[in-house]
């Protein structure tokens, strides 16, 4: 595998040798232990930063991985989902407690690090532990793996959004409403404020030096990402927290999730890393822990629409809205004479609740004409997220093809 081009198409594979990296400088030894079977050099990666500030970046790593790890065993959900789960020890730590694990992650990454974590595993603790490889944006994608995952999930995200465009952010909220509508249990991020944590803890290090240390660390952020750091909706800009902070909820509240703020510092557990520094030091990092928070989302139940007048013998569909996403299941012919009928029920739903994005489920649809896809380029004119069409079948595929429409309308498998 050439660790390379893994890096410099998906930017993410970098933080996942970092957090590694820091872990075992922090005094992880499992994850010692990983970097070696996995043959990752971490001297020569470390030896990139300054003392101080890879003291500072570890006490940021150390603070997430274990404070994200209490909370989600404390979720009392039946499995945790780590997406993305990287190369840290965090699947050693639960099955050392008897908890199950489910590893996601890039198919590159997990053919790598699985064999290796599972490697250091009791074996009669292995059963508890899974990885599998998927595309966080592709809902049939994690949707085959957690179809296997008895009962409620906690699903934990650390690092992912920062590299995320705002589309690709809310395509992972719906998927994670989906699943969580499903199972039961709740996502825990770490990344809406990871830029304040940063700030904060760096203020604390570093004092009248630390937006030396930020704008270093900014910089090292963006040269990983495609995405300008500063448009994202779901990372708050420390510099207008507050507004940033209620975009953010508005923009999981558009997308059905329901989004409370975990103070960091009242559960975060007691850090390795913090025997480095000075005890004056280690508390006021302590304190600023008491200023930042992770985030643990709940799906916002849909609300049913009434879909009567829409059905005929060849036609029927269901809706449902939650927050400004309308979700919308067809089933049998979207022809000349079922078409109205969807334009009509568009059109009054829209005038009785803002709808920002449409998802149109194409599973159970037969066939569509020119007047169907007309709808939904309708649809797609006035939403400003426009039009989701997911679960196209080869018949109806083809006729967008024809028409062009595969173009226009952003499909799904």
């Amino acid at each position: 595998m050439d660790l390379n081009l893994l890096e410099r198409t998906n930017p993410v594979f970098n933080t996942a040798k970092m957090t590694l990296f820091q872990m075992a400088y922090a005094g992880n030894e499992d994850a010692a232990k990983i970097a070696q079977l996995i043959g990752l050099q971490q001297e020569k990666e470390l030896a990139e930063y300054e003392p101080e500030e890879l003291l500072n970046n570890t006490i940021v790593l150390e603070t997430r991985f274990r404070t994200m790890g209490a909370l989600a065993m404390q979720s009392g959900c039946g499995t945790m989902v780590d997406l993305p789960c990287g190369y840290t020890p965090r699947a050693i730590e639960f099955a050392g407690k008897g908890l199950r694990f489910v590893g996601l992650d890039l198919p590159a990454a997990i053919a790598q690090a699985g064999p290796a974590i599972t490697s250091l595993i009791d074996r009669d603790r292995q059963h508890l532990v899974r990885f599998e490889g998927v595309d966080a944006t592709n809902y049939p994608s994690l949707k085959a793996v957690f179809d296997e995952i008895p009962g409620d999930v906690c699903i934990t995200t650390e690092g992912l959004l920062m590299y995320f465009t705002d589309s690709e952010a809310g395509q992972l909220c719906d998927n994670i409403r989906q699943i969580l509508l499903s199972h039961g249990g709740c996502w825990i991020t770490a990344d809406p404020e990871t830029t304040i944590q940063y700030m904060l803890t760096a203020r604390a290090f570093y004092g009248e030096r630390f937006m030396e240390v930020v704008q270093k660390g900014k910089n090292r952020v963006q040269n990983k990402s495609d995405v300008s750091i500063n448009t994202r909706t779901l990372i708050v800009n420390p510099m207008n927290a507050k507004e940033g902070i209620e975009n953010a909820m508005r923009f999981l509240a558009s997308h059905g999730l329901r989004a409370e703020r975990v103070i960091v510092g009242q559960h975060a557990p007691e850090l390795e890393i913090l025997k480095r520094t000075t005890a004056e030091k280690a508390e006021t990092i302590r304190n600023a822990m008491m200023q930042y928070a992770y985030w643990k989302m709940t799906p916002i139940a849909g609300k049913q629409l009434d879909t009567t007048g829409t059905a005929g013998e060849s036609f029927s569909m269901k809706a449902e809205i939650a927050g400004e996403t309308m979700t919308i299941q067809l089933q049998g012919r979207l022809d000349t004479l079922t078409a109205p009928g969807l334009l009509s029920f568009y059109e009054k739903t829209a005038a009785e609740h803002p709808i920002s994005e449409v998802v149109i489920d194409c599973t159970r649809l037969d066939y569509i004409s020119s007047a169907g896809l007309r709808i939904f380029l309708i649809m797609r004119k006035s939403s400003k997220n426009g039009v989701r069409v997911r679960g196209v079948n080869a018949a109806v595929r083809e006729i967008m093809e024809q028409t062009g429409f595969d173009s226009i309308l952003n499909l799904e498998e």
